[in-house]
C-alpha cells in the first residue's frame, strides 16, 4: 500500500481526470463523434501525461530535496531510476498509440511528446516554461481531432482557449512552495474571466431582413418574398383609397423582419455551455482570488490545485459550445471523481 501511494503521489493519479477531456473536447470542436480512435488518443494521452509527471519529479529530485522532502523520489520511497525508466516506457507507450490511431494522431503526438520532455529538461525554470506547458495542452486537444477525423484546423480555437488556460495555472505553479507577488493570482484571475466571456459569447447573427436565397427566413421558416431582389417592374398592392382608386405601394414601402442578434436566442445547448462556463469561473476564480490576497504557499498551492479542476469543466464548456451536448456531460462527470480522488493524492 505504501509503494502504491508513492506512486500515486509521483503520478499525481488525480490530476489524470483532466486528460480525457482534452481529445474528446478535440473531436467536439471538428464535429465529429467519439470513437475508437478517439480512445486510442486518449489512452495516448494519459501515457504523455503520466511520463510528464514522472519526468518532472526526476528533475528536480535535487531542488524537492530541499523544498518538497516528503515527494516520493527525496523521500527514497521511489527510486530515480524508476521514475526515470518509466517517463520512458510511458512516452514509448504513449507514441505508440498514437501510431495506432492513424498518422495524423502521430503527426501531433511527436511534438507533444518533445514539448513534454523539453518543459521538464530545460524550460521548466525559464520564462519559456509556461509557454511550453501551454502548448503541450493544447497539442493533447489537438491530438484528439487529428485521431479522429485527421482534421485540427477547426479544433485550434478550442486548444487557444485551453491553452491560454493553463499558461494562467503555470504562472501560478512557479511560486507555490515560497509565495510570491500576488500580480500571478490577479492575472490568472482576469484570464479566467475573460475565457469565461468567450465562451458564452456568440457572434451576432445574420439580419433576418438580409436577402435569403430560397426566400425563407432562416428564424422562422415564414416564406417572404420581400426578402428576394426585384428585377423588373415592381408589383402592385391594391388598397383602397379615399377616392375608390387604387394606390401603388413603393418598392421601399416593402415589409421587413427587424434584425435580431444570436445573442438574443436561447437554447438548450447554449444554456449547457453558460451552466458549465459559470462552473468554470467558479471553480478556479475563488482560490485565485484568496491568492491574490494573500499569495502564501498554501493559498498559492490552493489557487493551482483549483486551475487544475477548472481543467474539466472547462473542457466540458468547449465541447457544448461546438455542439456536442453529450460529450460535454460525460466529460462534466469526470470532475466529481477528481475531487474524490483528490482528498486522498494531492494534485500538485
Amino acid at each position: 500500500m505504501s509503494r502504491s501511494r508513492a506512486w500515486a503521489e509521483l503520478l499525481r493519479l488525480p490530476a489524470l481526470f483532466t486528460v480525457p477531456g482534452d481529445a474528446l473536447s478535440g473531436a467536439a470542436a471538428v464535429g465529429a463523434r467519439p470513437d475508437s480512435r478517439t480512445l486510442l488518443a486518449i489512452g495516448s494521452s494519459l501515457c504523455l501525461y503520466e511520463a510528464g509527471m514522472a519526468l518532472n519529479d526526476w528533475a528536480d529530485r535535487a531542488e524537492d530535496a530541499a523544498e518538497r522532502p516528503h515527494r516520493p523520489l527525496p523521500s527514497g520511497r521511489v527510486h530515480p531510476a524508476a521514475a526515470f525508466t518509466a517517463a520512458c516506457a510511458l512516452t514509448g507507450a504513449g507514441l505508440a498509440l498514437a501510431a495506432r490511431a492513424g498518422r495524423p494522431a502521430l503527426t501531433v503526438a511527436v511534438p507533444l511528446a518533445a514539448t513534454v520532455w523539453a518543459y521538464d529538461l530545460a524550460l521548466k525554470h525559464t520564462p519559456c516554461g509556461p509557454a511550453a506547458m501551454a502548448t503541450a495542452r493544447a497539442l493533447d486537444l489537438v491530438l484528439g481531432a487529428a485521431a479522429t477525423t485527421g482534421r485540427t484546423r477547426a479544433a485550434l480555437p478550442s486548444a487557444a482557449l485551453l491553452g491560454t488556460h493553463t499558461l494562467a495555472v503555470t504562472v501560478v505553479s512557479r511560486q507555490e512552495t515560497k509565495g510570491g507577488s500576488p500580480l500571478a493570482p490577479l492575472a490568472a484571475l482576469t484570464t479566467t474571466a475573460l475565457l469565461s466571456r468567450l465562451l458564452t459569447h456568440r457572434p451576432a447573427g445574420v439580419p433576418l431582413d438580409r436577402p435569403s436565397a430560397t426566400g425563407l427566413d432562416g428564424a422562422d421558416g415564414e416564406a417572404t418574398a420581400f426578402s428576394r431582389p426585384v428585377s423588373g417592374p415592381v408589383p402592385a398592392t391594391a388598397e383602397p383609397a379615399a377616392a375608390g382608386r387604387e394606390r401603388l405601394r413603393p418598392a421601399h414601402a416593402r415589409r421587413t423582419t427587424p434584425p435580431r442578434s444570436a445573442d438574443s436566442a436561447w437554447s438548450p445547448a447554449r444554456a449547457l455551455t453558460t451552466t458549465l462556463a459559470a462552473t468554470y469561473a467558479a471553480t478556479a476564480a475563488r482560490p485565485y482570488f484568496h491568492a491574490a490576497l494573500n499569495p502564501s504557499p498554501p493559498l498559492t498551492q490552493r489557487a493551482v490545485g483549483g486551475g487544475i479542476r477548472a481543467t474539466i469543466p472547462l473542457q466540458a464548456a468547449l465541447s457544448a459550445r461546438s455542439g456536442a451536448g453529450l460529450t460535454a456531460l460525460l466529460i462534466a462527470g469526470l470532475a466529481p471523481l477528481g475531487r474524490r480522488f483528490g482528498r486522498k493524492v494531492s494534485v500538485t
